[in-house]
């Protein structure tokens, strides 16, 4: 990102998903768009497919987007191999460097921050608010009670064809393989995309880190039971 910000902007955190983008056209219909910023964070691992929805959305906007990466890791196997941990009670290492950290690094605390929490997450966006009080939080489609379903619904009438990882079953468009995901949506990346699957079960055994745990006790993926789960993805960051 170039150039110093100078006066409050909207800032729509785009995040090449359903809900981040009908969060931002409703953004663009209540602010003059000449101050709207819309931001995509690319955390490096996300589908290939999501360059494309990107653009489309643009088209849609009719506004551009700021791309920004983390200049200290290139994706999130570098955050883990770095770090020596994927993911626990203390969350996702590679949602702070890769999303947060560079969000932090452009925000100004005088800037109204949007984001595409739906009906459902109301918790979600209580919490950020509880988490940082001095930011202005604004949910444009929990405050027009838009669900997830409504969002998916608005892009197709908008001709946009949804991204890859929704088209094969996913809930959310999170990158390939995220560490929030429970056994089900493990078994579903070792359907779909078995090297991304296999690179993961070795990097834990490398780092000594699972994602996930049962019963409170490590469960590693290359133990864990193909039958195991319903096979839908369900990380959401």
């Amino acid at each position: 990102v170039t150039g110093v910000q100078t006066c409050a902007l909207p800032i729509c955190w785009f995040s090449s998903g359903a809900a981040s983008a009908v969060a931002t056209k409703l953004t663009l219909s209540k602010y003059d768009p000449e101050r709207v910023v819309i931001c995509r964070i690319d955390p490096g691992s996300e589908h290939p497919d999501n360059v494309r929805f990107a653009k489309d959305c643009a088209d849609w906007f009719g506004h551009p987007i700021v791309n920004m990466r983390s200049d200290k890791y290139e994706d999130t196997w570098a955050v883990w191999e770095g770090v020596r941990y994927i993911a626990g009670a203390a969350g996702a290492p590679c949602t702070r460097e890769l999303k947060r950290r560079v969000r932090y690094q452009f925000e100004r605390p005088t800037d109204i921050q949007v984001f595409g929490y739906t009906t459902e997450e109301r918790d979600r966006a209580d919490d950020f608010r509880d988490q940082n009080p001095g930011v202005t939080l604004e949910t444009p489609l929990i405050d027009n009670d838009l669900t997830k379903e409504d969002t998916l619904a608005i892009i197709d009438r908008a001709g946009i064809e949804l991204p890859a990882m929704y088209r094969l079953g996913y809930h959310n468009n999170n990158c390939i393989g995220c560490p929030k995901g429970g056994m089900g949506y493990w078994n579903r990346i070792r359907i779909d995309f078995p090297e991304v699957f296999a690179r993961r079960a070795a990097q834990e055994r490398d780092i000594g880190a699972t994602c996930i745990r049962e019963n409170g006790r490590p469960l590693w993926l290359d133990e864990l039971d193909p039958n195991r789960g319903d096979k839908i993805g369900r990380a959401h960051v």
